[in-house]
Formats: structure tokens, sequence, C-alpha cells
């Protein structure tokens, strides 16, 4: 348990920290390298937010055992595809077990539970009925809400773009796993979401129509305001981006299981789509928020009406590769032309505010607090995924150093208010939101992008020319296959090697890797421009020994965790010994040894006055927060236990048997 854990303070990435020049060398846990030392902190610290932490509120935190899954946070019990879309989609590579299970529970919230026409989604007032192939705004076990949830929800539409994104995120997790049987198993949840979708397709140009509150930001989105003051159904900019990025996605899913048939004509689909788009572009080259059907215009900047820019469908258009790169980049001039969307660093929803909602812009709904003019780190996270594929580093830095800046005082909230500056429940004395993992989870992703497809992978680096080499030393998933980067040099690709070989499928931008011909374990050296492979880690890693304290007897809320973990720790052995090592289960209890490793470790780090303290009522919610997440992770995997006993599966019944025996 120890190893994972002694590791942890190798190198602290807070935003404070000085930044070394090209002659600097970095070397953390999961990221080293040489150049700008700065920004490896902040890679590294990134990284460290997905695994269990002492000192930095972490993904271990998120998990409920209701559904053995993450929660969007502990003010917030249920599942959200708005919220969680950039972040998900973001960490998707770097997941390993048992996450990859926890994150797939959740989702599947919203995939056992969708629209079929007949199932009633949750209690009045969200007793509705929605169509079949419609997803959610939010979910729980036996309780689904297919609209969004706040605001007029008598007049909102069905949640139409939440399903777009929701397949998005489900069809990019199995194209990195390859799972034959479970595409198999997903694929018809996901054509009858596509199906849903293009029920809002007219035919007569091959935009998509929707009514209020059926964007992904909702309900900041009113729809077509009619003469007669009601709503209806306006051509939706984001809607038609989200439904080409889904159709991207199934179309190589198909393509890897075989069925030629349907990719073809999602293929059609996705290209009609994908031809419309310049009837949602202005002549400045980004897209408008939408169009009503009379042909007047949403999203114009400094139109007399309607004249603001709506970020969330451009950032999406370039994070997704919806749009060409020279489209791409002239999106982002404007993003760039205009310092008031970016006020704290991270970008807004719009600037300036709206004034086509269908609540007037006061209280909530004021501009800077909510969805008009808040901030919501889902959006950060396609924007610092658009960064990068435009080698924007220093705007990826400027949001992973704001993040810091909240992530520091435990107040990973969301949505931030105030434009961005200031959390949306201040009167709790932490914070924490799934949403907020975003900018970090994108920070990693963009270094590579990882584009997967039905026949391998291709990797697109974006490296900071100031980083003259990079090792990252967590692997990357690819089916069942491990990844491990580095990059060597600055400018375009001159030789990749792969565990030592030459390696041909490469071009100045991208490497190739199909899927049958990557080694199991493919340790993948890049060199750019006239980098050299013989740049290499230091020679000498050094462990940081525990902090010294002359405590003789430990807490006992930390001696009751150890009590507790005596069990996972035996249970752990037993797999091991049983070649059971590699399984969910065995990741389940090792995750628990860590986050009790994690109590140990802040522990220690208190009392040797190493760890930065926060005021009073915060600091005991803090360190509660890690005795509760060891307690959930306990409580689920006891639980997952207890319904194998009822299992006739025999592998089920096997690790019954080890688990039964590790208390004795």
């Amino acid at each position: 348990m120890w190893a994972a854990v002694l590791v942890w303070t190798q190198a602290h990435a807070l935003a404070g920290a000085p930044r070394s020049g090209p002659a600097g060398m970095f070397e953390g846990q999961h990221y080293r390298g040489a150049g700008d030392v700065e920004y490896l902190r902040l890679l590294e610290t990134a990284r460290r937010m997905f695994e269990p932490d002492p000192e930095l509120q972490n993904l271990s935190m998120l998990y409920t055992p209701k559904w053995n899954g993450f929660v969007e946070g502990p003010t917030w019990d249920a599942w959200w595809i708005q919220n969680s879309y950039g972040t998900t989609y973001a960490i998707l590579p770097f997941l390993r077990e048992p996450f990859v299970t926890f994150l797939q529970n959740a989702q599947d919230l919203w995939f056992d539970q969708m629209g079929d026409g007949r199932r009633v989604g949750a209690p009045p007032p969200f007793n509705w009925v929605a169509p079949d192939g419609c997803l959610c705004d939010a979910a729980r076990p036996g309780w689904i809400v297919y609209k969004q949830g706040d605001g007029r929800t008598a007049i909102h539409d069905w949640a139409v773009e939440f399903t777009a994104a929701g397949v998005v995120l489900q069809a990019e997790a199995l194209l990195i796993s390859r799972d034959t049987n479970a595409i198999t198993r997903y694929l018809p949840k996901l054509e009858r979401c596509l199906a849903f979708g293009e029920t809002r397709r007219d035919p007569r140009n091959n935009l998509f129509l929707a009514g209020p509150a059926a964007n992904l930001l909702a309900p900041s989105y009113a729809g077509w305001r009619r003469p007669d003051g009601t709503y209806g159904q306006g051509y939706l900019a984001g809607l038609s981006i989200s439904q080409i990025a889904a159709l991207d996605r199934v179309i190589e899913l198909e393509k890897l299981v075989g069925r030629g048939r349907e990719a073809s004509a999602h293929t059609g689909l996705r290209d009609s789509a994908k031809a419309a788009l310049p009837l949602l572009m202005t002549p400045e080259g980004y897209f408008v928020k939408s169009i009503d059907p009379d042909g007047t215009r949403h999203g114009v900047l400094y139109a007399p009406h309607f004249g603001y820019f709506e970020a969330p469908p451009n950032h999406d258009a370039i994070a997704f590769r919806v749009v060409d790169d020279p489209q791409a980049e002239k999106i982002y001039q404007q993003i760039a032309a205009l310092p008031g969307l970016r006020p704290y660093d991270f970008i807004l929803p719009n600037y300036p505010g709206y004034d086509d909602m269908y609540e007037k812009p006061e209280g909530l709904w004021r501009y800077g607090e909510w969805v008009n003019g808040g901030h919501w780190s889902t959006c950060e996270a396609r924007m610092v995924l658009g960064y990068y594929r435009l080698g924007k580093f220093e705007d990826a830095r400027r949001s992973m150093k704001r993040l810091l800046t909240f992530a520091e005082r435990f107040r990973m909230d969301n949505p931030l208010t105030r434009y961005g500056s200031a959390v949306y429940q201040p009167n709790q004395p932490i914070n924490l939101c799934y949403d907020t993992f975003g900018p970090a989870a994108a920070f990693l992703r963009g270094l590579f992008e990882f584009l997967y497809h039905a026949d391998g992978l291709t990797l697109v680096p974006h490296i900071p020319p100031d980083l003259t080499w990079l090792e990252q030393t967590d692997p990357v998933r690819f089916g069942n296959k491990q990844l491990y980067l580095s990059v060597a040099g600055s400018g375009p690709i001159t030789a990749v090697r792969i565990n030592g070989k030459h390696w041909q499928q490469f071009d100045r931008g991208t490497v190739s890797l199909p899927y049958d011909t990557t080694p199991d374990r493919a340790r993948i050296q890049i060199i750019l421009g006239d980098g050299s492979v013989s740049a290499k880690p230091p020679t000498k890693r050094r462990v940081p020994k525990l902090p010294a304290t002359r405590e003789k007897q430990l807490p006992p809320e930390i001696a009751a965790l150890d009590k507790r973990a005596a069990r996972f720790r035996e249970f752990s052995r037993r797999l091991a010994k049983a070649k059971l090592g590699n399984t969910y289960e065995a990741a389940h209890a090792r995750l628990v040894l860590d986050c009790v490793g994690a109590v140990h470790f802040r522990h220690r780090l208190e009392l040797s006055g190493q760890l930065k303290l926060l005021p009073g009522a915060s600091q005991t919610a803090a360190d509660q927060a890690y005795w509760d997440a060891v307690a959930r992770l306990s409580d689920g995997l006891e639980s997952l236990m207890k319904q194998y006993a009822g299992s006739s599966d025999p592998a089920h019944r096997k690790i019954l048997q080890l688990w039964e025996a590790a208390s004795k």
C-alpha cells in the first residue's frame, strides 16, 4: 500500500511554483521531463487529481455505493450528462479500474432508463414519458429526468443535445475498450439515440430543430419566440455539432464489429449534416447559437438584437474536430478577441449577456451567475482540448493555474458565479463536483489528443515548444494494450520508435497505431525536429520518506479505518495469489487501501507542519472527506460481495470465497 503513497509529495505542482528555464529537469510520479518545469509540474498536479492523493481533492472522493459508481458531488445526488461531458471525455484514455467500472455504472443510469415512449421517468413534477431514444438531464436508480429540470419545465423540450453528448461519451468509452461484446450490447441503444436526434433534422436544409432548454447548457436557450409570445423550435447549432460528433464515433463502432451497411448509412447522415454547417456560421467564421425558422440569427456579435458570442458550439466544434484546422483557427481568433469572454481565464458560455432567454436577466439569471455568463468546467474542458489542438499552450496553462486557485482551497465547485471567480455554494465548508476536474483532465488528454477509430488509434502530439523532453509514465488505454509515451525535441515528427524499433507509420503531425500490429505493451518514443531518443530520465528517482512525527497513537478515526482495511488487504493478497489480481474486484480493494494510505500520509504531513491547512471548519470537512471516501468505497465493495452470494457466475463465486476467507 505504501509504495503508491510515498511518491505523492515528490513534486508539488502548485500554481505559485516558479517557472524554470529550458535547462530545468522535472521528475514526478506521473510526468518527467526537461524544459518548462512549471508546465511539467502542472501536468503532474493534474494527474494527481485522478488518484488518491493526500493533499488534493481527487476522483476517489466522488464514489457512491448507491450504484457502485460516480456521483456528481456530495450535494448533487445524481449523474448529469451536460455536467460530466467535458471531464469524462477528456479523462477516458487514462482511467484505470475500478474507475472504468464506476464510470460505466454511472452512465448506465442514462442508458438503462432511456426513453422508450412508455417509461415514466420520475415522480412529479418530473413524471415525463420521453420518446424512444431520448436520454436525460440527470438520473439515479429508479429516477430519470428527461428534460432540463430547472426553469420553466412546462415549456422545455426533451434532452435532445444531451442525448447526442451521451452517445459521444459512451461510444468513446467503447472505442477505447474495443470490447466487442460490450459494443454489440450498447450499439442498439446508441442507434436509438441517434435516431431520436434524427427526428429533429429538417430535410430541406439538414439542420436540427430544438425547443427551449434542449441545448447542452440548458436552460439558457429559449428556442424560437413566436409572435404570440410562445416558444417553439429553432435550428440549434450545438445540436448539429454534437450529433456529428456522435455519428463520427458510432460509425467507427459499426466498422469495428463489421456492420458495414450501418456504418455507410450513418456516414451519409454525418456528411450531409457537416455540409450544412456553413448555414450556421457568420462571415467571420464562427457559429451562431441558433437560427429561428424565419431566418433570425441568435449569437451574432454586436448585432442590435441577440448580439452575443455563444462559446459551447464553437469550442466543441474545435475539440471534437467537427471543423477543419483553418476554421478552428478562425473560431479561436474570435474568442481571443473578446477579453470579456475569459475575464478570469476560464471561458464563459456567452459574451455579452443574453437578451433572448425566456426569463429576465435578473437574480440567478443575471449575467455572470448561472447559465447566462457563469462558468462551467465541463465547457472549459472542451475549450482546453481546443487550445491544445491549435497550439495555444499559454491559454491551457492559464486555465490549469486558475483551477488550482480553487483546488488549493478545496473549493472544486460548479458552476462558478461572478463570471467564473466565485463558488456556487459558498456556505459549504468545502466544495466538490465532478465537473470541476474537467480542465485538469483536458490538460492531460490535450498533449496527444488520442483519436480512437475502428482500425486503431491516431496520436496527434501537441507539445509546448519549451518542453524539450517529456515522458508520461502512466499507460494510456488502447483495448487490452498499454501505451507508454515519450516525446523529445520540438517541431514536426521526424522519427518514431516502439519498444526500441523504428516505426514507419507516421507523418509530420500524427502517429498511426493499427490495433493488430501495435505491441500489447508499447513504449512509444516520438522524435520532433532534431530531437534525440537519447534523452533519458534522471538516473535516480528520489522517493521521500514519511514525515517524521513523535505520535505514538493514531487518532481513533484513522485507527478505525486501519482496522476495517485489514480485510481488504488480506482480500487483495488472496486475489493476487489466485491470479485474480487484474480483476475489477482486486482493483476496488487496492483503491480502498490507497485511500487509507492517503489518509495516513495526510495525517503525517499535518503533524510535521508540511500540510497547507484550511480555515477552521474547512480543514475539518476536508479531513472528513478523506475518511468518508474510504468508508464509501469499503461499503461499495462489501455490498457487491453480498450480491455475489446470490450469483451463479463461477468467477463471482470464486471471488466471494476469497472475500469470506479474508475475514478469518
